[in-house]
């Protein structure tokens, strides 16, 4: 098989699988029906993915696992955690949390 023909099967693929997992809800329709407890737990899946896509990006460095003082990422991580706690503020997570970033950063000399 040619990569030309490879690449438009892989493409062709994807599309296909990815229309069928989007419209089987909307062609089942209400005879799709979920249990309540997988439903409750749905709630939970977009706090799981972001945490899945952030924390590694805050804990690991190119040495491996980073949780020291020196990482100026999750002490920063963790500043705006604490600052949208407290506050229920998006904006005041994020400057805090750049401001945090900065600071460390300065001064440890990086």
């Amino acid at each position: 098989m040619s990569q030309e023909v490879y690449v438009w099967s892989a493409i062709l693929g994807l599309a296909l699988a990815t229309f069928l997992a989007r419209s089987l809800v909307l062609i089942a329709g209400e005879r799709l029906r979920l249990p309540d407890w997988f439903e409750s737990a749905l709630r939970y899946a977009p706090a799981c993915a972001l945490t899945a896509i952030i924390a590694p990006d805050l804990l690991l460095t190119p040495d491996g696992l980073d949780l020291t003082l020196t990482n100026p990422r999750w002490l920063a991580g963790g500043v705006a955690v604490a600052i949208f706690a407290a506050f229920d503020s998006k904006i005041g997570a994020i400057v805090g949390g750049m401001v945090v970033f900065w600071l460390v950063r300065a001064a440890l000399g990086g």
